[in-house]
């Protein structure tokens, strides 16, 4: 049997942890070793503490991120809270939280946090909040601010779309569910949906989707005018990318991508990963031969590994724009239908050096 693939713990559920790990230090001078964060959708989790640091009448708890089997940008950097009482008696305990060194700030609308405020997701925050106040004894009155910072945060930013997001200066801190689960797609679906609303609340009617950051590149190079956030890295997410898009009234979408992503898009495949969903190289030889491709060419493609193959197989045909043509006419049909015919499609094709393998589109133009 294969082995088990291990959870990991959220920026969220990170924060939660260093916040409620805090507020005991600071009220019974314990310095836990461990302790179990409520999570967002019930239970708790058990998150290990990394140290403590004493400053002045405050405390600064460290959490190491980890990401599990599922590692992404934030994995192993340390998630920090900076906790401070005002204890009153006679008043409702309040709970004040902010984002500090290494977290992000909001400057474009559309996110699901104000512009100005710390990037702290809503379901993270009032995970916090939850955190510290089951830390703090039923009885207690007046206030706890905690600061959550992230000491790589500007450095590691540098390697999410929080620029793109109109997120400055840091990481976000994120989770619905308050664990990782390896290989999961709810962040990359996240991103995706957080890049089409910034992009509405811009005033923009279309999308580029892109597969990766090479065909984001060699698009923005063939149009530079481009604004960077009709921009959006989609991945392998063909039908929930264009449900997301039509769900939110976008009018027009280009995919960028490479030749074997469009033989996927093709054949329909919602998702197109390449280990969990192959090019059907049978149906591609049927493709090829409707095009016009040399029959002489056809068994190698039914034999054939990967789609760039193929491409490779069909360099001098002149049957092959007609090929390319036909796909894109096959994909444009299933992206508009997963859009319920709400979108229009257009697409452009890159061969594996960089270059076009179609006509340059028009989209650009508002």
């Amino acid at each position: 049997m294969p082995e088990k693939l291990r959870t990991g713990r959220t920026t969220g559920s990170c924060a939660s942890a260093a916040a409620m790990a805090g507020v005991i230090f600071l009220l019974t001078g314990e310095q836990a070793d461990i302790v179990h964060v409520p999570l967002p959708p019930g239970g708790e989790l058990a998150v290990p503490i990394e140290r403590y640091d004493i400053e002045g009448k405050n405390v600064r708890v460290t959490v190491i991120k980890d990401g599990g089997d599922d590692p992404d940008a934030t994995h192993g950097c340390e998630i920090q809270a900076v906790v401070s009482m005002n204890i009153q008696n006679g008043e409702d305990l309040s709970v004040n939280i902010d984002g500090g060194k290494g977290v992000g700030r909001v400057t474009l609308p559309g996110l699901p946090v104000d512009v100005g405020k710390a990037a702290i997701n809503p379901e993270p925050l009032r995970q916090i909040e939850k955190a510290v106040r089951t830390g703090a004894p039923p009885l207690i009155t007046g206030r706890i601010s905690v600061v959550i910072e992230v000491p790589e945060g500007v450095e590691i930013a540098l390697k999410t779309m929080n620029a793109r997001l109109g997120i400055v200066g840091g990481i976000s801190i994120l989770g619905t569910q308050g664990i990782v689960k390896p290989f999961s797609h709810d962040s990359w679906r996240a991103t995706v949906e957080e890049g089409l609303d910034v992009a509405k609340a811009q005033g923009l009617d279309y999308a580029i989707f892109t597969t990766g950051r090479r065909s984001e590149r060699l698009y923005l190079e063939n149009r530079p005018a481009t604004p960077e956030l009709a921009l959006i890295q989609a991945a392998d997410f063909f039908e929930f990318s264009m449900q997301a898009a039509a769900k939110r009234r976008f009018s027009r979408v280009t995919w960028s991508m490479f030749f074997g992503k469009l033989v996927k898009q093709a054949q329909g495949l919602p998702y197109t990963h390449a280990k969990t969903h192959r090019v059907d190289f049978e149906r591609l030889a049927d493709w090829c031969r409707e095009a016009g491709v040399a029959t002489l060419h056809l068994p190698a493609i039914r034999e054939a590994n990967t789609a760039l193959q193929v491409l490779g197989m069909l360099t001098h045909d002149p049957a092959r724009p007609a090929l390319i043509n036909r796909l894109v006419n096959e994909a444009t049909r299933h992206a508009e239908a997963f859009a319920d015919n709400m979108i229009s499609v257009s697409y452009q094709i890159y061969d594996f050096d960089g270059s076009s393998l179609q006509l340059p589109i028009v989209l650009n133009k508002k």
